[in-house]
């Protein structure tokens, strides 16, 4: 797997899949979560209201990942997991890690072969950048050494500030 950090905006990669760090609703929200929406267009709402209707009644939960089409985004698929918020005291980092790696085994069974990631947990749910950047490196080892036959050559992380940014690389550029 080729491992890409970069800070850009997440609804403009061209990518098969794309990972929405989504409330439990699925129904949009802020930061990241809203510009996909926005960017998908209202039929990615429709999608998730289906979801709701016939699968998850109670909404998505926490660390687990489902996925919809991409719409309107240069994107197939668009894969929703929902961090642990840890400002509302949901401080199991196996959760965050989860959201990782979680995406990745979705991505893989819809057989894409590149998927970005935005920093799942670190806007408003209050997870430090280095700690989900550790997370997002935990789950994407774990992956390659427990898939060796995915389909995933390229995981971004396309992430919305410098400083994200630089844990992100500090993270996987160092040896562990």
């Amino acid at each position: 797997m080729r491992i890409s950090i970069l800070q850009a905006d997440i609804t403009t990669r061209e990518v098969d899949a794309i990972v929405n760090a989504a409330n439990s609703s699925l129904l949009g929200g802020g930061g990241v979560d809203g510009a996909i929406h926005r960017a998908a267009g209202p039929e990615l709402v429709a999608a998730c209201r289906e979801l709701r209707e016939a699968r998850l009644p109670h909404g998505l939960a926490v660390g687990a990942a489902v996925a919809t089409a991409g719409f309107r985004l240069p994107a197939r698929w668009v894969i929703h997991t929902v961090g642990p918020n840890r400002r509302a005291g949901q401080t199991n980092r196996a959760l965050l890690v989860s959201c990782f790696s979680e995406s990745l085994r979705l991505a893989d069974s819809l057989r894409a072969a590149s998927i970005a990631f935005p920093a799942v947990g670190g806007g408003v749910y209050g997870w430090a950048a280095r700690q989900v950047a550790e997370a997002a490196h935990d789950a994407v080892t774990g992956f390659g050494a427990s898939h060796p036959e995915s389909a995933l050559e390229v995981v971004e992380f396309v992430l919305f500030s410098a400083e994200m940014e630089d844990s992100f690389s500090a993270v996987f550029e160092q040896p562990r």
